[in-house]
């Protein structure tokens, strides 16, 4: 893909986030509905296009561990050693949240989950917006996830406002999450 024509497509993603829009987006394994965490209209708009339970809570990507910090807390080095080493890439750790990052994101927990995307336009989407997006998987919960632009189409027809083409690289299956405080697998 031309590079212009990649930075024109993340700089209208961006306004569109920024304007209250959901978009969906290429992952390392699937498809992802995004928008911006802070913004409670469109968190809601992607609870009610995916059916999904608020208490299930939502993954927040960022680009850069940075973009994490205002919403959760660091944790002692040697727990940040760890999770640090294995960003960027498919790994998402639950993290203990600061006192303003908002319920819709943490649904009925007390932990946020977070990931630093090792895929180049997913990455390109939070610099460009400036700031970590909501990541959560492009289908109707319990169905299985989009894994191109057309499979966003067909799955969630009065879905996003926007779809960044691209392709899904690197991993067969949604991400391992991990607990940030002892490192547990919560799902492989």
């Amino acid at each position: 893909m031309n590079a212009a024509f990649l930075n024109h497509r993340l700089r209208l993603a961006a306004r569109v986030i920024a304007n209250g829009g959901v978009i969906a987006y290429p992952t390392e394994a699937v498809f992802g509905l995004g928008c911006d965490p802070w913004d409670p209209a469109a968190v809601a708009r992607i609870l009610a296009i995916k059916r999904r339970d608020p208490a299930k809570g939502l993954i927040l990507i960022a680009a850069e561990p940075i973009q994490l910090l205002p919403f959760v807390v660091d944790l002692p080095p040697a727990r940040m050693a760890e999770i640090l080493a294995s960003w960027p890439g498919p790994n998402t750790w639950l993290m203990p949240v600061r006192p303003r990052t908002p319920g819709w994101l943490t649904g009925r927990f007390d932990t946020l989950a977070v990931r630093v995307t090792a895929h180049p336009l997913a990455a390109g989407l939070c610099r460009a917006y400036g700031g970590a997006i909501v990541s959560t998987s492009a289908n109707v919960a319990d169905r299985p996830p989009a894994r191109s632009a057309l499979g966003v189409r067909l799955a969630l027809p009065d879905g996003p406002d926007l779809i960044v083409g691209g392709t899904c690289v690197g991993a067969g299956r949604p991400s391992m999450i991990r607990d940030g405080c002892t490192g547990r697998v919560l799902r492989a």
